[in-house]
C-alpha cells in the first residue's frame, strides 16, 4: 500500500490566505473537523499552525471548548440518559465530571482542533461551565474574561465580544448549521424564552456541586430553515478549498445581524 499523502502545514497555510484570511483578519474563530480536511502533517497541531501562519502574530484563534457532558439539562444529557430507570439516573449524574476550565477537556463533539488549541502553551479559556471558549494570540485574555453563567452565548459572552471585535468566523469542513455565533441573535430579541440550568462544577472545597443559573433556552433546531434565508444576504462571505474540506469565511456582525432580523420577522408572523 502507498503512504496517505498528509497536506503540509505551509499548503494549508496558502489555501488560508486565498480564502482570505491574513493579519489582517484579527480574530477568528474556527469551527473545524479535521477529518474533513483529510491528513494533515502534524495533526490538529498542523492544522492549528497553519491557521496561525495566515494569521500572523498579531492574530488570535478562537476555539468552541463546551462541555456539555458536565450538564444535566444539555441535550446530550438527556439523550445518554434516556430510558435509564431511578437508580441508573443517580448513579450517572453522580459520575458526571465537574467542570474545570484548567483541565477539562472540551466534548469530543467539538473536534480536536478544539482541545489541540485549549492545551496548546499560551492559551487560555473561559470560565464557562457549559459553553467556554479557548483563545490564542495577543486578544484572548480580552475576549475571555469574565464569562458568567447566566450568558452561555450572549453579549458578556466571548460571543459579544467576538461582534465587538469585528471577527470573522471559518467553517472549515463544518457545516453552517453549525456556527455558533448566531445564537448571539437570541438574546437580542425582546422577548426570549429562558429556562432553568444545572452544570456540576467544582466548589470552592475543590468537590464536585451543582451549580443552578438561569439563561436564555438556546436552540439550533432553527439554524437550517434560518439559512436559507440568511445565507444569500451574506454577501461578503468568502469560500474555497483547504485541504480536502469545503470552506466557508464569514464576518460576524453581518452573520449576526441578519441572523435577528430573521428571528425578529419570525416573531412578528
Amino acid at each position: 500500500m502507498h503512504p496517505v499523502e498528509r497536506h503540509a502545514v505551509e499548503e494549508l497555510a496558502g489555501a488560508l490566505r486565498e480564502l482570505g484570511l491574513s493579519p489582517r483578519t484579527g480574530v477568528l474563530l474556527v469551527h473545524a473537523s479535521l477529518r474533513a480536511v483529510g491528513p494533515v502533517a502534524g495533526g490538529s497541531t498542523g492544522l492549528l499552525a497553519a491557521l496561525r501562519a495566515a494569521l500572523g502574530p498579531e492574530g488570535t484563534v478562537v476555539g468552541y471548548t463546551a462541555t456539555p457532558e458536565n450538564s444535566d439539562t444539555s441535550r446530550l444529557h438527556a439523550e445518554a440518559t434516556a430510558g435509564l430507570d431511578a437508580a441508573a439516573l443517580a448513579a450517572y449524574r453522580a459520575a458526571m465530571p465537574p467542570f474545570d476550565p484548567l483541565r477539562t477537556p472540551c466534548s469530543p463533539t467539538m473536534g480536536r482542533l478544539s482541545e489541540e488549541l485549549r492545551t496548546t502553551p499560551g492559551a487560555l479559556r473561559s470560565a464557562h461551565p457549559q459553553t467556554s471558549f479557548a483563545a490564542l494570540g495577543p486578544l484572548a485574555r480580552e475576549l475571555l474574561e469574565d464569562h458568567p453563567p447566566e450568558c452561555h452565548l450572549g453579549e458578556r459572552s466571548p460571543v459579544g465580544r467576538l461582534y465587538k471585535a469585528g471577527a470573522q468566523v471559518l467553517m472549515l469542513g463544518a457545516p453552517l448549521t453549525r456556527c455558533t455565533v448566531f445564537h448571539l441573535a437570541e438574546y437580542r430579541l425582546p422577548q426570549v424564552p429562558r429556562k432553568r440550568y444545572g452544570c456540576r462544577v467544582l466548589g470552592a472545597d475543590g468537590r464536585p456541586e451543582w451549580l443552578r443559573f438561569d439563561g436564555v433556552d438556546l436552540d439550533d433546531r432553527h439554524f437550517p430553515r434560518m439559512l436559507e434565508t440568511v445565507r444569500p444576504r451574506l454577501t461578503e462571505v468568502r469560500e474555497g478549498t483547504v485541504g480536502a474540506a469545503r470552506a466557508v469565511l464569514l464576518p460576524v456582525v453581518p452573520a449576526v445581524d441578519q441572523a435577528t432580523r430573521w428571528l425578529a420577522d419570525q416573531l412578528e408572523g
